[in-house]
């Protein structure tokens, strides 16, 4: 299983469609094998689902996503976990120990010239 985390600076970036790196977790009989941080380049939004699938991911774990968002990741068969905040590598141990404390409802509306309201 791939699992990714949108990444900035060993934290979960909070606006999916416009991160930069995913940190991409291998996970073998239910430990992390393997982490690696992966550029998007330069694609955001739609794109990044494409990105993803690219990738094996079959699980998201970010902050605020929204509803297009949700739907193409669904359709790809990737399981989202949002409203996470905090470190990728904690939330990724969390999510192997089902512990992960996240909002199925987290949502990312935007708003006029840039502005954009995440809420997890």
């Amino acid at each position: 299983m791939i699992v990714a985390a949108p990444y900035e600076n060993g934290m979960i970036f909070q606006h999916f469609g416009k991160t930069a790196q995913f940190k991409l977790y291998t996970v073998e009989q239910e430990t992390i094998a393997e982490s690696r941080v992966v550029g998007t380049n330069g694609k955001g939004h739609g794109e990044l689902v494409g990105v993803l699938k690219g990738y094996g991911v079959n699980v998201l774990i970010c902050g605020g996503l929204g509803a297009g968002a949700k739907t193409a990741l669904a359709n790809e068969g990737i399981k989202v976990y949002g409203g996470v905040t905090g470190a990728c590598d904690d939330a990724a141990a969390a999510f192997l120990a089902g512990t992960l404390q996240y909002n199925p409802d987290a949502a990312c509306k935007h708003h006029g010239a840039g502005e954009h309201t995440c809420h997890s």
